[in-house]
């Protein structure tokens, strides 16, 4: 991907002078993609997109969440956990023709990965090809610029499910990327400190952004921003995502993360 640029003050200032070794160097300035970017716009407006995804737009902020992940027209996307096809038919129209998205669920998928409602989604868009892979050891026929997953990361650890080890799942994310390609994971977060979760039918479906960074960051990521669009500081943290009366609204984080150039 296309996202870092050192800015030319920077640049003249340190053949100006040289810091001392121990005065460490700024950061790239990143180059943002804006919500407002056609192909994100053409996105968002695709009229094949059915109303029970529009609305949804309103709580799920789809044109900030491209951005955010810096989708851009020719990207290749892998989308882990896919489920009914929201993010799918978005990617397809972002990265256009000359773009691929691989939504991505296990050759044996259960646990509400949903591979009824995907398939004919991916039969709509011919850019939208299907990866049956296991999420442990995620493999893809090209090279990536962006990883994505919304919502399932916390699913991982739930015995019952049996969708393998997480740590392996980051690692084979690292080596599906690009260098300087990016991993975006949104989820919805619990109290801060909140062990994770094993238990499936005693689960509230959330996890600690914490436990999220610090174990992607062991995989050589290097953590890149958070955009608070999804947040809900009057969530409570303690109830079930499923609960009405949180249901749809729940407090969420959107990290993405950065395999090193």
């Amino acid at each position: 991907m296309k996202h870092v640029l050192t800015a030319a003050v920077a640049a003249l200032a340190l053949a100006a002078c040289t810091p001392p070794a121990s005065q460490e160097a700024p950061p790239p300035v990143q180059i943002a993609v804006s919500p407002d970017a056609a192909n994100i716009q053409a996105a968002v407006a695709d009229t094949r997109r059915p109303d029970t995804d529009r609305e949804r737009d309103a709580a799920r902020h789809p044109a900030e969440t491209l951005a955010f992940a810096g989708i851009e027209p020719g990207d290749k996307v892998g989308e882990i956990f896919p489920g009914g096809g929201y993010f799918t038919r978005l990617f397809a129209v972002a990265v256009g023709d000359q773009g691929r998205v691989y939504p991505t669920i296990r050759a044996d998928g259960v646990a509400g990965e949903y591979e009824t409602p995907i398939l004919p989604v991916a039969a709509e868009y011919p850019n939208a090809v299907m990866a049956r892979t296991p999420y442990d050891a995620l493999s893809y026929p090209e090279a990536l610029d962006v990883v994505f997953t919304a919502q399932n990361y916390h699913d991982m650890p739930l015995t019952a499910y049996n969708l393998g080890n997480r740590a392996q799942m980051n690692a084979t994310a690292f080596a599906a990327l690009k260098p300087g390609g990016v991993y975006v994971i949104i989820d919805h977060a619990s109290v801060a400190g909140a062990p994770v979760e094993t238990n499936a039918e005693t689960s509230i479906h959330r996890i600690d952004p914490a436990v999220v960074r610090s174990e992607v960051e062991a995989a050589g990521f290097v953590f890149d921003g958070e955009s608070d669009v999804l947040r809900n500081p009057a969530d409570p943290h303690t109830a079930s995502v499923f609960d009405p009366a949180i249901r749809g609204h729940t407090d969420q984080f959107m990290m993405r993360f950065r395999k090193p150039e």
